[in-house]
């Protein structure tokens, strides 16, 4: 269970399904990178037809904003591409709450 830090992170959602060992070992991999940055979201496609429909054995997908990110395996470069730009509209948003007081 994500702890409070986690639950507000934007999240990056990763379709799969239980006993995916693809799925399994993209979410390893990705952890370690997005740790206390991101959240990772696992829905699984067979709890929503549309999903089971949309994806049915291309999986895993990973999306961020509802913006497609990779497929079957991890795209180190495109992940680290979100985090620079998250954290830069962060740093952003800090300076504009600072300025403010």
């Amino acid at each position: 269970m994500p702890d409070k830090v986690e639950s507000g992170l934007p999240s990056l959602r990763v379709y799969s399904r239980p006993g995916c060992h693809l799925c399994e070992q993209l979410i390893e991999e990705m952890a370690p990178l997005v740790r206390g940055r991101l959240r990772i979201e696992v829905v699984d496609i067979d709890s929503c037809p549309d999903w089971q429909r949309s994806y049915g054995s291309r999986i895993p997908v990973v999306e961020f904003n509802s913006e497609f990110v990779c497929q079957y395996s991890l795209d180190v470069v495109a992940i680290e591409r979100i985090l620079t730009e998250h954290e830069g509209l962060i740093r952003v948003a800090e300076r504009i709450y600072s300025a403010a007081d």
